[in-house]
């Protein structure tokens, strides 16, 4: 059973997936670093709001025990943003290359013609027919 488990770790698609899974966490943090340092602070200036990722929406009053619902809808931004940088950053420089070299790659050769036009009036006959069926042309073979 060890065998075929040490088969499987080392099998060259899951040491990928890890590496991969890897990549994306550390690619991840990155992106929301640079939201917060960068992009936030961006759109802070322009808005003219202190801190962007504080920003909250409180429902209801505090008093006889009960606290107000808050929602901090400026993190929720924040990762908006940052699953928009992600999405496109893997669509622009992952995707589309990918697809790009698959186009490229594929070289299936046109299957062999099973017709062929009549030089007398340009029908689609049989590539093996001896007479046209539409201008009733005798034919010579086919080239």
């Amino acid at each position: 059973m060890l065998q075929d488990f040490k088969k499987f770790v080392l099998r060259g698609n899951v040491v990928d997936l890890a590496v991969g899974v890897v990549m994306g966490a550390a690619f991840a943090t990155l992106v929301n670093s640079f939201t917060k340092a960068f992009i936030t602070p961006l759109i802070t200036k322009f808005a003219g709001k202190a801190d962007f990722s504080k920003l909250t929406i409180v429902i209801g009053r505090s008093g006889k025990g009960l606290k107000p619902l808050v929602f901090p809808y400026g993190e929720l931004l924040n990762a908006l943003i940052a699953f928009i940088i992600t999405a496109a950053v893997v669509f622009f420089f992952v995707v589309k290359p990918i697809n790009h070299l698959l186009q490229r790659m594929r070289t299936e050769e046109p299957p062999d013609p099973t017709t062929r036009k009549c030089p007398e009036c340009l029908s689609e006959i049989p590539i093996d027919a001896r007479r046209c069926a539409f201008c009733t042309s005798e034919l010579t073979a086919a080239a």
